[in-house]
């Protein structure tokens, strides 16, 4: 950290980065190997990759190209036996590099763009086997840390931020936290967006700077430092990433409004971050083209309406918005492992209370930032879809779609800590409390309940976790349990004292600036009246002489 950091931010993103590399950690080691979504070829590029094979290479008759994996990486389909069975255990009796597995891998993510996949495969030069995974998860999620902690940072960097603590929550959703602790760049992705999302905000304002509540104790160069690095990381992610880049500054472009953008383009020193994000960009577009990693033209069967027109593929995705969300909240495994539909609620509440506040109880300019923000969140899938469901079918996950679905959540309490937010401010602490304890009852539920999935199956009941497990993941599933109750605690306990702070710091300041402004307009009415009063004297008539 430079000198420019003061020490409370500081403090704040140590502790952030902390307690989320906890939740991250516990999450590694809570999902048996390669339960994740696509992260057996993800972890097999990696793998190859920090081994010289960037791409990998054709081999006839098979669909994708094919990675070459050391010995002791050798990998057997077996290893993901309880895929698509929710009753069977994750012991399926075979590790990856046991002997009789295959040296090599087909692996449809062989073209993706290699930056990820250097940061994370490192581990396994060192380590064997599952232990080289679980290491390699370990390191996503720390990294996923950094940029969750830079929101925690910039977004606490102003006095106005009351409400943010509530709408940062939404960044360790267990969704979003099993995800960051996987071999899988869609974790970094939205890590990334939710930093870029909050830091943009923030920088803009910096450059506004109106008002003295909304200006950030970091300097501006930090400032540009976090967008430069989350814009670069999510635009190299994945293929998509240049465009997902493109809607989220357009969308805090639109939040902010025209004043403080035109003063960031006007200013010279704006353009040394600039450079690097386009560089970033550029060099994410010419990998996908140069490589051939947007997807090819797929066949009937491998996705549903493939071939279709750019309306009906729009249409499809728009009647599926509800199942997407569902599937961001919590459609844990290879989209085989749901949660029951009351688990959803407590993340639902907690949303839909944040979500309604900000369309209810703001100024009619914020509203009409929400109405955009969950506008992009709904269209934005449906119309990629629509233009790609020709060449690829349907292919989108409610996953995704979370680096939109987590902006929903920053806007709007981004948009409710600003002044136009102040008839709301009573409720802050109260609703912040509330909203805190549901997410973290949530998390804890799917917790529980995605181990119980791999741990006894689904057909089991819940005593039998502790009294005869069929498998039992790195420290024990109850400890796990344990573990992730307690770092959740602590999690909750500490946003609220955050929330609890700002509205303190904020509530003083406006009591200040109200008692300075009473007592500058007293001091003009008693000057406006000194003055009528001189004025008056000055126009009686003046005695006449007395004569001897």
């Amino acid at each position: 950290m430079s000198a420019t950091v003061p020490p409370r931010t500081r403090s704040v993103f140590w502790t952030a980065f902390a307690l989320m590399a906890m939740l991250t950690t516990l999450w590694s080691l809570a999902s048996p190997i390669f339960s994740v979504p696509d992260e057996n070829a993800h972890a097999t590029k990696a793998i190859a990759q920090v081994r010289g094979d960037l791409t990998g290479h054709a081999v006839e008759g098979v669909k994708h190209s094919v990675v070459d994996l050391p010995e002791e990486y050798s990998y057997s389909q077996q290893i993901v036996c309880y895929l698509f069975h929710s009753e069977m255990t994750a012991d399926c009796g075979f590790e990856l590099g046991d002997e009789g597995g295959n040296d090599s891998f087909n692996t449809w993510v062989s073209a993706y763009n290699p930056i990820y996949y250097y940061l994370v495969g490192w581990p396994t030069l060192l380590l064997d086997g599952s232990a080289g995974i679980y290491v390699m998860r370990i390191v996503s999620g720390l990294l996923c840390s950094v940029f969750v902690a830079w929101s925690f940072q910039t977004a606490m960097s102003v006095r106005r931020s009351r409400w943010l603590p509530f709408g940062l929550a939404f960044l360790a959703a267990p969704m979003v936290v099993y995800l960051f602790g996987a071999v899988n760049p869609n974790g970094i992705e939205i890590a990334a967006a939710g930093a870029l999302w909050i830091s943009l905000l923030r920088l803009l304002q910096h450059f506004d700077g109106r008002d003295t509540g909304t200006v950030s104790s970091l300097s501006r160069r930090y400032l540009w430092l976090i967008v430069t690095v989350a814009s670069i990381v999510l635009a190299t992610a994945r293929a998509t990433g240049p465009l997902w880049l493109v809607v989220v500054v357009v969308l805090c472009f639109t939040a902010t409004g025209w004043r403080a953008v035109k003063k960031l383009f006007t200013t010279g020193s704006s353009y040394v971050g600039l450079a690097f994000v386009a560089a970033g960009g550029l060099f994410s577009m010419f990998w996908t083209l140069r490589g051939g990693s947007l997807s090819g033209q797929a066949e009937a069967s491998d996705a549903p309406q493939v071939g279709a027109s750019f309306v009906r593929g729009f249409a499809y995705v728009i009647s599926l918005t509800p199942d997407y969300f569902q599937q961001a909240i919590g459609f844990f495994g290879w989209l085989d492992t749901p949660l029951s539909g009351p688990t959803y609620w407590p993340f639902v509440a907690a949303l839909a209370l944040l979500v309604t506040l900000a369309f209810t109880g703001l100024d009619r300019r914020s509203v009409m930032t929400m109405g955009v923000v969950v506008a992009a969140a709904v269209l934005v899938p449906a119309l990629v879809q629509g233009y790609s469901v020709k060449q690829t079918g349907i292919i989108w996950q409610g996953r995704y779609g979370l680096f939109l679905y987590v902006g929903v959540s920053l806007v709007a309490a981004w948009l409710l800590s600003e002044r136009a937010g102040r008839s709301l401010a009573f409720l802050s602490i109260r609703l912040t409390w509330i909203g805190l304890s549901l997410m973290a009852a949530y998390g804890l539920g799917a917790f529980f309940l995605v181990l119980r999935r791999y741990v006894v199956g689904t057909d089991e009941s819940f005593s039998t976790m502790w009294e005869n497990p069929s498998w039992e993941p790195p420290l024990g599933a109850m400890t796990l349990v344990a573990l992730y109750g307690f770092v959740s605690l602590a999690f909750l306990l500490w946003s609220g004292w955050l929330a609890a702070r700002s509205a303190r710091a904020d509530d003083e300041a406006e009591a200040e600036a109200e008692a300075e402004a009473e007592a500058e307009a007293e001091a003009e009415a008693e000057a406006e009246a000194e003055a009528v009063t001189a004025t008056g004297a000055s126009a009686l008539p003046e005695p006449e002489t007395v004569r001897a």
